[in-house]
């Protein structure tokens, strides 16, 4: 990459942080990390910056939004620090970048899977499971049989002791056999734990699963997971168009470096 002293662009380090809102100790801290190219020095040993490194910094910032700060720094760090000897000097960090691709597309599919396990719990599994209670002499068929941890889990595709981290974080409440001790999970339960279970697979963590879980119980059905799956779509395209505007940024940092 040319040299930008040599081409008489001179940037100091208050340059490049004023137009992103930083301070000049984050603009060096990013040339310690390697997400910015090495500064050139002036005899007396201040750093100086030029277009690439702008550019560079453009790169970073808007590939935060979409991949997060650790992947960022690494996609950087492998374009400025290519490894010795390799024929495709940018492969690390497009492999970064379809890793993160990858990623998305696979929330994608966990959200789908989320919404089809509402649409599996069926209209019944919506409302409170007291209104689901058949009338006495009603002739209506009986509520589903309750099973134990281990079948539950087997179902899940999750150990047991998973579902007992669940229960001590509040997220699933199954009833224990008043002659065996066991635990019993009825229809609610297993309503729950499905749900927690999908949630997991689409990045939530625990404290954040256990209140909403509370607001289903209290609200006798899905609809606050509903208004959730809403809010996690808007996020998953949001995702998906910075990743967008930080492949365009990206692309020109690269065209600046590819220059004779």
């Amino acid at each position: 990459m040319r040299s930008d002293l040599r081409t008489g662009v001179r940037l100091r380090p208050v340059d490049l942080a004023r137009e992103h809102g930083l301070s000049t100790q984050a603009v060096r801290n990013y040339e310690d990390t390697g997400i910015l190219p090495a500064a050139e020095r002036t005899p007396n040993g201040y750093r100086v910056y030029g277009t690439s490194h702008a550019r560079a910094l453009r790169a970073f910032l808007a590939l935060v939004p979409g991949h997060g700060h650790p992947t960022a720094t690494a996609i950087m760090r492998a374009v400025n620090e290519p490894a010795a000897g390799d024929e495709d000097p940018y492969g690390e960090a497009f492999r970064l970048i379809d890793e993160s691709h990858a990623q998305l597309l696979e929330d994608r599919r966990t959200l789908h899977a989320v919404e089809a396990a509402l649409r599996d719990l069926g209209p019944a599994a919506r409302s409170s499971p007291n209104e689901r209670e058949p009338a006495s002499g009603s002739g209506a068929t009986a509520r589903p049989a309750a099973t134990f941890i281990g079948p539950l889990a087997a179902k899940l595709g999750i150990r047991p002791a998973t579902l007992r981290t669940w229960e001590r974080a509040g997220i699933v409440r199954p009833r224990r056999d008043a002659q065996t001790g066991y635990r019993v999970y009825d229809e609610a339960a297993v309503r729950d734990a499905k749900l927690a279970h999908q949630l997991r697979r689409g990045g939530y963590l625990l404290e954040q699963i256990a209140p909403l879980i509370a607001q289903v119980r209290a609200a006798g059905g899905v609809g606050p997971l509903e208004a959730t799956l809403r809010d996690w779509q808007r996020r998953l395209s949001a995702r998906g168009r910075a990743m967008l505007a930080g492949a365009a940024t990206l692309e020109a940092y690269l065209r600046d470096r590819d220059q004779p």
